[in-house]
């Protein structure tokens, strides 16, 4: 029985994991989709090949691309990463940590693979719920990105693939997404969330996606693996 294709962006935190487990689940034949583009560190590429190990993909595949010369944020330029701010604190305004068209980027980059894979379906761990306020992890985005994926390719014009832009966790809290995670064999351990690790890649415990991360796993009651400085 030949598997259908998806491309699944991985970053190898929580959500990208998360997502590429459902999609085997689903039982399709995974592509991860990972990008080195300039971040301050490359533990999450390292945990993004864990992952991809772990759970059997067909391929993964690193892309290089640069953020840097643009800037703009604090995973790209020298720009301090915000600690200690509160959940409400993070909902007041789009964060630093935003990177300029990150997910546009991806997604795009994700459409001309699958495109080449003959594969209708993108899997992306975006989540409306807890988040850090990006404007590309809201519905309207995604839903306004797969219009335009099927204008914008040969095989949609042609009718021969239909793009889906697959998004199982929007509307689900980090504590339900590592409940689904664990539900399925996920091995978190493997995962790195942190936006300002340590030279050694130890997790800081203080920006918003490792409180997050604490958050989740508090509320799921499930222990963190995360090794924090």
């Amino acid at each position: 029985m030949i598997r259908q294709k998806a491309v699944v962006l991985s970053s190898g935190g929580i959500d990208s994991t998360t997502v590429m487990a459902i999609a085997k689940h689903e039982g399709f034949e995974i592509y991860s989709l990972s990008f080195f583009y300039g971040q301050r560190h490359a533990s999450e590429l390292n945990a993004a090949k864990s992952v991809a190990a772990a759970l059997g993909v067909a391929k993964h595949l690193v892309i290089r691309t640069d953020f840097q010369p643009i800037g703009g944020s604090a995973l790209t330029d020298d720009i301090a990463v915000p600690k200690h701010r509160s959940k409400e604190n993070m909902a007041e305004e789009i964060p630093v940590t935003y990177v300029p068209a990150r997910n546009t980027i991806f997604l795009s980059y994700a459409l001309g693979y699958a495109e080449v894979l003959r594969a209708s379906d993108i899997f992306i761990g975006v989540n409306a719920i807890d988040y850090s306020g990006y404007p590309d992890c809201r519905p309207e985005y995604i839903e306004a990105f797969e219009r335009m994926a099927n204008l914008a390719t040969k095989a949609g014009v042609e009718g021969i693939i239909k793009t889906k832009i697959r998004t199982p966790l929007l509307y689900m809290t980090k504590a339900e997404i590592i409940r689904k995670g664990t539900e399925l064999g996920v091995d978190y351990s493997l995962t790195h969330s942190c936006y300002d690790p340590s030279p050694e890649g130890l997790a800081c415990g203080q920006c918003d996606s490792c409180i997050l991360r604490k958050k989740g796993f508090k509320e799921a009651n499930i222990q963190d693996p995360t090794e924090y400085i």
